[in-house]
């Protein structure tokens, strides 16, 4: 087709410029040639069909090339002015289109040939492209009919979108309101076969869920405005839901009391199954409380029923333990009710030796303070490894063990019940503990005879007592109290017997007296210097307390100074001092701060910190009123005055070496140095008695004079009248003497 397109095209290029050959010398009838020659193509290649239609192209194309000849300037002048010949004109233009006629046919004759090619292929062709526009035109047709399928296609999509919204925002709502209302499968499943996890958990929660929903009297969005509990959905879903509640409550109380099944058994992690089986499920609990309280209740009595005999067993076996532990089952490792620090001689000698007049193990404290009250040993002791190792340990140390031990297990069982019960069941776990625990304390009372142990035990009780009180936990106060209530008045009664034995302590019954420091002194000493050691623990640095004493005063004990007084003066050794001195006040500040007790009002009843300060008082007068009745079974005032001294250096030293200050030792200092003054004035007696005779006759002499001249106003100096009164002869004799006799 397209080779005989260029075909077509080439011979009418041809024919064309064969045409403008020959009309080329006429160039001015260039259009009516051209006119001529398209009007003979028109009638070569026109139809039969055609020739209507090509006569009424002829004249319009005429018309044209009238209205063409018209619009030329100079013919139109010339046709207006006359002066162009229309006929002779005419003539001449149609014998030169008579010329280009038979010019026309001739080429066309010399190109027939071609012509017909050229028509026959013309004529396939116009077959070609009348089978080409018929397929357009079904082409056409059908893309008509696709078009239409096309516009019903969006419109159908178009409903089906809106179709498609309107059903999701109704799934979306229904969804909704399904999750509100009813059960899924996997719930009930869960629920009735799970086992218990965090998955069942979750279901439970789902389940407290959806009863909340279809109980709500008030109208919800996701109900389409209705109340959930006026819906159909609702009203049929609450008989199931009663029913799933039911068999909920019923798993979560057999898995409960399996779990605290497991606490009674022996050698089992209670804080364990605590966490892990019960506190993680704590939200099951608060379950039961909503859904069945009683089942609730049920629980906790259970619960409180299994730990309750479990702490009973495990103090019990744990104090039995300890026991074995203790110092005091050793012979002689303890105090007895002989044990007093006023000891008589002969008891001294049945028990032990007459070395045992020197051993102060009961009345020395050493490190048993350190062992206790340090919050470095704050660790209870391992019984299993204790025993096995064969060791022993003194009660107060026992005892702390056991409190450290409560101590824990209280405050776990209080944190445990809060979150667990949301209630206190301190009472009902621990009754039955604690009544272990003053039993057998009460029993160890009976037959102690250890005031230090009593002090410290209740010290470790007051320590206790913070610790728990920084933790929110004052459920063991109330134990505590009753603890010191039943210490104190055995403390006190052992602190009486000591001042009874001091009371009652002679010459004889302590088996004589010699010149060296007694050894009655010295239990005092080691006595008091381990209650104050006890008393100030904690509370002030050593070195503040050794600022209460001035170095320099202590210094001046150690030196030995002449001063007037008496020779009987040792008779009465109590120096007159102000017991509300600052040293005693601090020490007494310290007890009050460390044992919590207030300094009472006059009317108020005295506090029993108060009455132990007494008590060391009471003592301390009896132990030197103790010493005064030792030393006058000495036969010379220079011998009882060594006693005293050496005597009140001791426990002077006992109370320096164990860094102990107050005003205890204050008084000692005082009496120490009032009997060495006294000790000088009775060695100068023995050389010098009469030159210690004149000077005090001298001086009492001038005093004397010197009122009497005060008095008169005299004239005469006062130092004349004391040189007549003093004799030459008997100073000079008194210095020969003491030159001769030094």
């Amino acid at each position: 087709m397209v080779t005989t397109k260029v075909a077509v095209m080439t011979s009418d290029r041809t024919v064309q410029e064969a045409a403008m050959s020959l009309t080329a010398p006429v160039k001015r009838k260039k259009n009516i040639t051209e006119n001529c020659i398209n009007t003979g193509n028109a009638i070569i290649f026109a139809g039969a069909d055609e020739e209507h239609e090509m006569l009424l192209h002829e004249e319009e194309r005429l018309s044209a090339d009238l209205a063409q000849f018209l619009s030329n300037p100079s013919l139109k002048a010339a046709l207006a002015d006359g002066s162009l010949d229309l006929t002779s004109y005419s003539s001449t233009v149609e014998g030169e289109l008579h010329e280009l006629e038979t010019q026309c046919i001739d080429v066309y004759r010399s190109k027939k040939e071609e012509i017909a090619m050229l028509r026959a292929e013309l004529e396939s062709c116009d077959a070609v492209l009348a089978a080409l526009q018929e397929m357009l035109l079904g082409f056409q047709a059908d893309l008509g009919g696709l078009s239409g399928d096309i516009r019903n296609l969006q419109e159908k999509s178009r409903t089906l979108g809106i179709q498609l919204r309107n059903r999701r925002q109704a799934e979306s709502g229904l969804k909704e309101f399904l999750n509100h209302v009813v059960i899924a499968p996997n719930l009930v499943h869960a629920i009735c076969k799970g086992p218990i996890n965090d998955t069942f958990l979750h279901c439970v929660q789902d389940l407290n869920r959806i009863q909340k929903d279809i109980h709500d009297q008030i109208p919800r969005d996701w109900a389409c405005g209705e109340a959930p509990s006026k819906t159909v959905a609702g009203h049929e879903m609450k008989d199931h839901v009663y029913k799933l509640r039911l068999v909920a409550v019923s798993r979560i109380r057999d898995y409960f009391l399996v779990q605290m099944g497991f606490l009674r058994r022996p050698q089992t992690n209670v804080r364990m199954i605590q966490v892990h089986g019960l506190l993680k499920y704590a939200l099951l609990q608060d379950f039961l409380e909503k859904t069945s309280p009683e089942i609730a209740s049920e629980i906790y009595k259970v619960y409180v029923e299994s730990m309750s005999k479990t702490m009973y067993s495990l103090f019990r076996t744990y104090q039995a333990q300890l026991l074995q532990l203790d110092s005091s089952n050793t012979k002689g490792a303890t105090a007895t009710r002989q044990d007093v620090i006023a000891i008589e001689d002969s008891a001294l000698r049945d028990a032990i030796t007459s070395k045992a007049k020197s051993r102060v193990d009961t009345f020395t404290l050493g490190n048993r303070a350190n062992n206790v009250l340090e919050e470095v040993s704050f660790r209870p002791i391992l019984s299993h490894v204790a025993l096995a190792e064969e060791k022993s340990y003194p009660y107060e140390m026992l005892f702390r063990s056991i409190m450290l031990h409560l101590m824990d297990a209280v405050t776990n069982e209080y944190v445990f019940c809060r979150q667990f019960f949301k209630r206190d069941a301190f009472q009902q776990l621990f009754s039955a503990t604690l009544g272990l625990l003053l039993e057998q304390l009460e029993n160890y009372l009976f037959g102690c005879h250890d005031a230090l142990a009593l002090l410290l035990m209740i010290k470790i009780a007051h320590v206790h007592g913070r610790i728990l009180k920084a933790r929110h936990v004052n459920s063991l106060h109330p134990f505590f109290d009753t603890i010191t209530s039943l210490l104190w008045p055995r403390l006190k009664a052992i602190m009486d017997a000591h001042l009874r034995s001091i009371k009652s302590a002679n010459a004889q019954k302590l088996g004589g007296v010699d010149l060296h420091a007694h050894y009655v002194s010295r239990r005092y000493a080691e006595f008091t210097c381990s209650i104050l050691s006890i008393l100030h623990r904690g509370q002030k640095d050593v070195n503040e307390l050794n600022n209460q004493i001035s170095p320099r005063r202590l210094a001046s004990v150690k030196k030995v100074e002449p001063a007037a007084g008496s020779a009987n003066a040792s008779k009465n050794i109590v120096p007159t001092q102000n017991h509300n001195s600052k040293s005693g006040n601090n020490t007494e500040n310290i007890f009050f701060s460390s044992m919590e007790h207030s300094t009472s009002s006059k009317n108020s009843k005295p506090k029993a910190g108060d009455m132990l300060l007494a008590d060391l008082d009471s003592m301390q007068n009896e132990i030197i009123s103790l010493l005064e009745r030792l030393a006058d079974k000495h036969s010379t005032n220079k011998k009882r005055i060594v006693f005293l001294i050496n005597n009140l250096d001791q426990m002077m030293c006992i109370f320096q070496e164990r860094r102990v200050v107050g005003k205890e030792l204050n008084r000692f200092v005082e009496l120490l140095m009032t009997q060495r003054e006294l000790f000088v004035e009775e060695e100068l007696l023995t050389s010098f008695s009469k030159m210690i005779a004149f000077v005090q006759q001298s001086e009492s002499h001038m005093k004397a004079l010197s009122s009497t001249n005060q008095s008169h106003s005299a004239t005469t100096p006062s130092l004349t009248s004391s040189m007549d009164i003093i004799n030459p002869q008997v100073v000079e004799s008194l210095i020969r003497e003491f030159s001769s006799n030094w």
